[in-house]
């Protein structure tokens, strides 16, 4: 199956090329062959080569440039979005989109489920949904959106690296403790993703996201606590817990953003992972990559 993959540049572009199944032809043009916001381009890439499916995980993530720059944000997260499904309606090409727990405005206390309201507190969050909504409409059979959460890999900008570095150069950090939600490996949902590529029908939205739940601070604590553990680390460092309104930001985060994922791991018929066994598989992976190096 001839496989389209935008967004291939990113942390999660680079965990689907990794674990490609060997019966996909994957084509995975970087951003200087493949503006999505760039019709044209489109048109090449979903009509004249004319894969069957297309992963999209190009999208604007900077969640406080996002404030600033709506217009940005909007071109790549909505109307590239809806250029992507027109064409696709027309090759008959299935597409997987992949979006985010921003949708909801974190008030809910408990895992918001695939049909939860969306009601999103940024521009970021809103124009995630209205690209949602926009491949929804254009594809009501053929498209399915996918939802995570607080995603992060060996590589990439993720708060994951950010947590690294930072503390590898400080002696202390304060990390926000008041915003919930569930630390998500990239590598668990690439072996979803290329489940759901194998799948003729699917639900039109899921949910996908590690088990258990976190906050940042607790999230923080844990990659100290197994960075140090492998030797990524040389010593632990003083952890703060802080309120979000003592770290300010441009944009609103949703207080809880727990996903309900239960319906996609009983689909696929994955055992879901623990977030902290996934960020311990994730350093083992960057320790094996460091040491090969």
């Amino acid at each position: 199956m001839k496989v389209l993959l935008t967004g291939a540049g990113g942390q999660l572009g680079l965990a689907l090329q990794q674990s490609r199944p060997a019966n996909i032809e994957l084509l995975a043009p970087g951003r200087d062959q493949l503006d999505i916001t760039d019709v044209k381009q489109l048109e090449y890439w979903l009509v004249d080569l004319a894969p069957a499916l297309i992963i999209n995980c190009a999208a604007y993530t900077q969640v406080d440039q996002a404030e600033q720059d709506q217009q940005a944000a909007d071109l790549i997260n909505h109307l590239a979005v809806k250029w992507l499904a027109e064409l696709a309606a027309k090759t008959g090409a299935r597409v997987l989109h992949i979006s985010t727990d921003y949708v909801f405005d974190g008030q809910q206390n408990s895992p918001y489920s695939t049909s939860a309201a969306c009601a999103p507190q940024g521009v970021y969050g809103a124009t995630k949904w209205l690209g949602e909504q926009a491949l929804i409409q254009t594809l009501p059979e053929q498209g399915s959106v996918i939802r995570t959460s607080w995603l992060y890999a060996g590589h990439g900008q993720n708060f994951l690296q950010t947590m690294l570095r930072l503390m590898s150069a400080r002696s202390s950090l304060s990390v926000v403790a008041d915003q919930i939600g569930t630390p998500t490996h990239c590598g668990g949902l690439a072996q979803f993703l290329w489940w759901a590529a194998g799948q003729q029908e699917l639900p039109t939205v899921m949910h996908w996201a590690d088990a258990g739940v976190a906050s940042w601070y607790d999230f923080a604590t844990a990659i100290m606590e197994e960075a140090c553990g492998l030797g990524l680390l040389p010593a632990p460092i003083e952890l703060l817990p802080i309120a979000s309104r003592d770290y300010p930001q441009i944009a609103p985060r949703p207080a809880y953003s727990v996903l309900d994922a239960a319906q996609s791991y009983q689909l696929a018929g994955i055992t879901p992972v623990h977030w902290r066994n996934g960020l311990r598989a994730t350093l083992g992976q960057l320790l094996a990559t460091d040491q090969s190096q």
